[in-house]
């Protein structure tokens, strides 16, 4: 889960509206309303840099890039990421990231900014997760940066192992699909499991 991560979503609620034919899906709709910054606050970055998976807001990444917020990425989950993108792209849809594996310590601050933006540790946690309990401090846990990424792969990504795991949170998908590709019942947010 990240913060930024929210405001990239609520920017393609647009084209989600236009991709779903309908209103807002996901944690689109909790996203527009969350007021989440556009960016880490002043110093941030000067703080946290590729080797903690950070990747600067308004950036993203391929799955080929040789960066550490994709390398640290679990082998499974990056293997099944690069297989979906393979299927996507005939769709002409192209994953990006803006988020992957994070090192605990930018974790850390993601959460501690969470708690002073939200006002408190419960509130915070339906948004990210600390260090301990978060999937992409285990590489297990990606961000994809598009909205038309993010709609195939809630359409497609079963057969791939991938689904979105928290409703409010249209952008977070993980490795979670049993054998025949079906997705598990989507959680209301981080703070319910």
């Amino acid at each position: 889960m990240h913060l930024r991560s929210l405001l990239a979503a609520a920017a393609a609620a647009s084209v989600l509206l236009a991709l779903s034919g309908c209103g807002l899906v996901g944690g689109v709709a909790a996203a527009q309303s969350a007021g989440t910054p556009d960016r880490l606050p002043v110093g941030a970055s000067a703080e946290l840099g590729p080797d903690d998976g950070f990747i600067p807001v308004g950036e993203s990444v391929a799955l080929t890039d040789d960066v550490p917020a994709v390398t640290q990425l679990d082998s499974r989950l990056r293997d099944a990421l690069q297989r979906a993108a393979e299927a996507a792209a005939a769709s002409d849809v192209r994953f990006t990231l803006v988020d992957g594996w994070r090192s605990a310590r930018y974790q850390q601050y993601l959460f501690d900014q969470a708690v002073a933006q939200y006002g408190s540790v419960d509130e915070a946690a339906r948004w990210v997760k600390q260090p301990d309990q978060s999937k992409h401090v285990l590489g297990e846990a990606v961000d994809i940066a598009t909205a038309d990424a993010m709609d195939w792969l809630n359409r497609f990504g079963g057969e791939f192992g991938l689904c979105q795991i928290y409703a409010n949170e249209a952008w977070h998908f993980e490795l979670a699909a049993d054998d025949t590709g079906t997705c598990p019942p989507q959680l209301t947010d981080g703070s319910a499991g």
